[in-house]
């Protein structure tokens, strides 16, 4: 008998050694960022007073992944207005010094929530602080850095034997605010990660919508409906832990809207589609990871030092904010002429691919690529790696209004972009989807 066991032994061992290793290590971590005093939350222009208690705790969320090769990348969601490159971009530097990860290896998103506090520097201009709560802005600004480190770093400590699978449903009640019946982004795309023993870890989605149930009124820190959804996701899916990435909804507002109650029906409404994609089938993907990313400087309009000293006189508060911050450039011998812009793309073999667009990006952009790249499965998000004002369509730079031309003033920008802002954004982007193997 004993020689019996032993060759059973034998045989376990061949067969595991012979079994196919897995295509993907998983690494999940959460760090809570909610103030702990009173803030000036960032969104609405007219709010008249800081922060008041919460609805629930805002978190940074981290996602690992590494395929058979060992190339990782690691993706960071936050219940934030919006992350500004001088803070990504130290983020990352201190992964690469750390972790040995290149920029394009590392992803940010903010869901954009209208009810989080205010990232400094990230639309500076709608703001008039007295020195508290200027204080309590850098000081915050300051504690997020190093919490977005630590929870991406703790994701990497936690890499284990995982399956990663994607699918797609829909949610309705996001809305284009411009006209009842503009074009709008209904998908509900969500990557499922999963332990070799079948244990969910992590839950992945994202929707195009604007995180502005809550309005200016509301001050109680929240996630909106994207911080319920997450909840409800990780209340239905014990042990998992729930990522909302915010895709291009710059001209999405949910609806209805006003009520706390609809930004808690809108979560429920967003985990019920999340659910039903993780019970349905879904697409297994393979290795291997391949990521890129690359800056490129988008142009604003012309602009001239007289039109800011005229408009420095404005009673505007807003725009006369504006003004000065642009007459000091010109002082400086540096005015405004346009801002980097950040494109990035992560895809899983050739399964799905996440393109990632900084800023508030408009829901034309997400038709364009999927339009364009159709035998490919694509996650066209926005408010990626740094958000530094609206990205307008040329249709919508053309037909003007706030997304392409008055949101400028409270981001601190000069005006509008220049005509070629849609063109040249699409052909660096074609450019990042080809390097990770993506075709049109």
């Amino acid at each position: 008998m004993a020689g019996v066991a032993a060759a059973l032994l034998l045989v376990g061992a061949a067969v595991l050694a012979a079994a196919p290793k897995p295509d993907f290590r998983a690494g999940v971590a959460k760090l809570e960022i909610t103030p702990k005093e009173p803030v000036w939350m960032s969104g609405y222009a007219a709010r008249t007073k800081p922060s008041d208690g919460a609805l629930h705790p805002l978190w940074a969320k981290a996602l690992a992944l590494e395929d058979r090769k060992g190339y990782r990348v690691v993706i960071i969601t936050t219940d934030l207005i919006g992350l500004p490159r001088v803070i990504t971009d130290e983020v990352s530097a201190r992964l690469e010094k750390e972790h040995s990860l290149r920029r394009a290896q590392i992803l940010f998103n903010a869901s954009h929530t209208h009810t989080g506090p205010v990232v400094r520097p990230n639309l500076m201009t709608m703001y008039f602080l007295d020195a508290t709560q200027k204080q309590r802005v850098e000081d915050y600004a300051r504690k997020l850095t190093d919490d977005l480190f630590q929870v991406a770093a703790a994701s990497l400590g936690d890499l284990s034997a995982a399956r990663v699978r994607w699918g797609e449903g829909t949610a309705g009640f996001g809305a284009n605010r411009r006209t009842p019946r503009g074009p709008v982004d209904h998908a509900v795309p969500v990557v499922e990660v999963t332990g070799l023993d079948g244990k969910r870890r992590a839950i992945l989605f994202g929707y195009a919508c604007h995180n502005t149930t809550h309005v200016a009124e509301d001050v109680k820190l929240s996630g909106d409906y994207a911080g319920f959804a997450q909840i409800e996701v990780e209340k239905r899916f014990p042990g998992a832990t729930a990522l909302f990435v915010a895709l291009c909804g710059g001209d999405q507002n949910p609806k209805p809207r006003g009520k706390n109650e609809y930004a808690q029906e809108h979560g429920v409404t967003l985990a019920e589609a999340v659910g039903k994609v993780l019970e349905g089938q879904m697409v297994e993907a393979e290795a291997p990871l391949k990521s890129a990313y690359r800056t490129i400087d988008l142009a604003f309009a012309l602009h001239t030092r007289e039109q800011f000293e005229q408009e420095a006189k404005s009673e505007d508060r807003f725009k006369a904010s504006r003004a000065r911050e642009m007459l000091a450039a010109y002082d400086a011998g540096r005015p405004v002429r346009s801002t980097p812009y950040p494109i990035q793309a992560i895809r899983f073999g050739k399964q799905f691919t996440l393109l990632a667009l900084g800023g508030e990006v408009v829901v034309d952009y997400s038709h364009r690529v999927k339009r364009h790249f159709n035998s490919e499965k694509m996650i066209v998000a926005g408010y990626s790696n740094d958000v530094m004002c609206y990205i307008p369509s040329y249709r919508i730079l053309k037909e003007g209004g706030y997304e392409g031309l008055t949101s400028m003033i409270y981001y601190g920008q000069p005006g509008p972009f220049a005509e070629d802002v849609e063109d040249r954004i699409w052909e660096a982007l074609r450019g990042v989807l080809k390097r990770v193997g993506a075709k049109e």
